[in-house]
């Protein structure tokens, strides 16, 4: 049985393709004309190749002009219907990849290799700590607007990077949290009570130290803004702090040595990763 594209279960926002990602939009347009020269190889129309896969006639046409990210089932079905032997189910890697904006997989990209993260944050929570429906709420209150498409994109890829958790080695991870965005109820107290659940199930992992910057310590290095760090197997790093450089990314040792004074300060002077957590417990049980 098809399913048609108006119903909204093909055609759901947060896999359009990105014209401003050049590298993204080539992959998905070679994706597209693989498929395309399959159907058409094997005799099959549009729209009985759509019907044959449970998909619209017309996403069929948008995924082979490379005009939508095709999903991973959609693939799979594609594989099956055209006998093609596991080679177009091999291109959902390729596809699972660009469907992240370029900004985003370049620094998943870089956290992949990170043997140790750094990161400091004075107004909400680090995008790896977040959980699903907060990381929604909060960029849903950019300005301007993110689209419908933009949002699930943009949750997506920051899902996506979480997979630095399940890693093996695992990497040191450490992340020193304002009190205030603890107590700050993004997205409504349930979704505030999902973090912070987050929050006391991540803190419990040996490789992972959340602590806690009280809101009444003022006097630290860390009022000028976010302070973040990755640190790799072959010894560089990359760093980048709100304040200074212009906000862009560092390498340069010496530059690096500033940022990671002062995130070393701001550790010393947070809760330890046990009070912290404690502390968010309590936050959780007043919530």
């Amino acid at each position: 049985m098809s399913v048609s594209v108006e119903d909204g279960t093909t055609d759901e926002p947060g896999w359009e393709v990105d014209p401003d990602d050049e590298s993204g939009a080539a992959v998905i347009a070679t994706v597209g004309r693989q498929l395309r020269l399959r159907r058409e190889a094997a005799g099959m129309r549009a729209g009985d190749f759509g019907e044959a896969i449970g998909y619209g006639e017309d996403l069929v046409y948008k995924v082979e002009a490379g005009k939508r990210i095709p999903r991973p089932e959609y693939l799979d079905r594609a594989d099956e219907v055209l006998r093609a032997g596991g080679l177009i189910a091999a291109m959902k890697q390729d596809v699972a990849e660009v469907r992240y904006p370029k900004k985003v997989r370049d620094l998943a990209r870089m956290e992949a290799r990170a043997v140790e993260v750094l990161a400091y944050g004075n107004h909400n929570l680090h995008g790896l700590l977040q959980a699903e429906e907060y990381a929604r709420a909060l960029l849903g209150t950019r300005r301007p607007a993110l689209s419908e498409d933009e949002l699930e994109r943009a949750v997506a890829a920051r899902m996506a990077r979480r997979s630095i958790f399940e890693r093996s080695p695992a990497p040191e991870l450490s992340f020193v949290l304002e009190e205030v965005t603890l107590r700050r109820p993004i997205g409504g107290t349930m979704v505030q009570r999902q973090q912070l659940e987050r929050l006391l199930e991540l803190g419990q992992m040996r490789n992972v130290d959340i602590q806690v910057m009280p809101t009444a310590r003022w006097e630290h290095p860390g009022t000028g803004g976010r302070i973040q760090m990755l640190k790799f197997g072959d010894g560089s790093a990359v760093g980048r702090a709100d304040e200074d450089y212009g906000g862009r990314p560092v390498s340069d040792p010496k530059q690096l040595r500033v940022l990671e004074l002062r995130y070393g300060i701001i550790r010393a002077q947070a809760l330890t990763p046990g009070e912290s957590l404690k502390l968010i417990e309590e936050v959780l049980g007043e919530t």
